[in-house]
């Protein structure tokens, strides 16, 4: 079985004069991102990897999860092909995870996110919001067979602050 873990970036700011790649989390964002990363840990089992994309915005917000699942540097890694708003890099990306891999978490950007949970998962999500997590489960062995799945978590940053 592998499980997908998509988590879309917190709350970034447009503040700053920058490319969009450089754009920093809000102060907003990081609060979300420490909720939902202390949310998750109690729920979910550790990603063995968590890929990013190499925005700003995506890395702070994966870093709160690295931290929180306790793993180690070698286990985050950076990949320009999930700085994709489509999905089309992404859905690329997830066909070539390393099969070693049963567990992993992607992190990286709208509409490319909510559009793979759609497709991939069986729970209809109009949209995943920022820092909005979703796992989904497939009865696969090999990621580049992975089609239809089980959404089995979405957790959105709103759900916690009630």
């Amino acid at each position: 079985m592998k499980t997908l873990y998509l988590l879309r970036h917190a709350k970034s700011s447009w503040k700053h004069d920058l490319s969009d790649n450089k754009r920093p989390l809000k102060k907003r964002g990081i609060q979300d991102a420490k909720l939902v990363s202390n949310y998750i840990k109690d729920i979910v089992a550790a990603p063995q990897h968590i890929y990013c994309s190499n925005a700003v915005r995506t890395t702070t917000t994966a870093s709160f999860f690295v931290e929180a699942s306790n793993l180690k540097p070698q286990q985050f890694t950076t990949h320009s092909e999930l700085y994709d708003f489509s999905g089309q890099e992404v859905m690329q990306f997830i066909k070539q995870i390393d099969d070693a891999f049963d567990t992993v978490m992607l992190v990286g950007h709208n509409h490319a996110f909510t559009s793979i949970a759609n497709m991939l998962g069986n729970k209809s999500i109009e949209n995943v919001p920022t820092c909005g997590f979703v796992a989904i489960q497939f009865r696969e062995d090999h990621w580049s067979k992975i089609t239809n799945g089980i959404t089995t978590q979405v957790v959105f940053p709103k759900q916690l602050k009630q």
